[in-house]
């Protein structure tokens, strides 16, 4: 379990970070700034529930616990040899409850027909910001993946596929399920 009584520990004054196994990696390593990604992603929701109705505020505090989750799974890469411990991973169970999360919301929202503009309710730009984040963090995901000598998850990549996703839906449900997206209308202002 983590303890944390000291905040600074100088540790870092060098431009490194210790990883969840220990191993010392610059703080401008793609693992880090995947990491740093999905904590940059849990931010943007942590200010998006703070204008959410109960229902989607309960689902965002699940995913924000996901997260944190996500972020240990990303920041203990799989080693050859066994770890005194056992590195905590996202599993299928937290995609699917993502999936059923989507199904749900959606399954009042009218279908789009034209692209959403980031915005309208303050729970909706949060949840859009979010999702930018969310898909820039899947981004660096898949690129350290296809990195030579590093690993990641097929369940941690779609979580974040799935999670840029439901974003997407929440802001919909945001936006009076629908009725108040702002839609884009192509050469309008020609």
């Amino acid at each position: 379990m983590v303890k944390l009584n000291r905040i600074y520990t100088r540790t870092g004054d060098k431009g490194t970070t210790a990883l969840a196994d220990g191993q010392r990696r610059s703080k401008a390593d793609l693992r880090v700034e995947t990491y740093g990604t999905v904590d940059e992603t849990n931010a943007c929701i942590g200010l998006a529930r703070l204008h959410a109705e109960p229902r989607l505020d309960a689902m965002l505090a699940a995913i924000q616990n996901d997260l944190f989750d996500l972020g240990a799974d990303l920041a203990t890469p799989p080693t050859p040899e066994p770890l005194p411990y056992e590195p905590l991973r996202v599993v299928a169970a937290q995609v699917k409850r993502l999936e059923d999360d989507i199904d749900a919301l959606n399954a009042v929202i009218p279908p789009l027909k034209s692209f959403v503009l980031p915005g309208g309710s303050p729970a909706a730009a949060a949840l859009h910001l979010a999702r930018t984040v969310c898909r820039r963090a899947e981004r660096l995901a898949v690129q350290l993946a296809a990195s030579e000598g590093e690993t990641v998850s097929a369940e941690a990549l779609q979580y974040l596929n799935r999670l840029s996703d439901f974003l997407f839906v929440a802001s919909r449900a945001a936006n009076g399920d629908g009725a108040d997206d702002v839609l884009w209308v192509p050469g309008k202002n020609r």
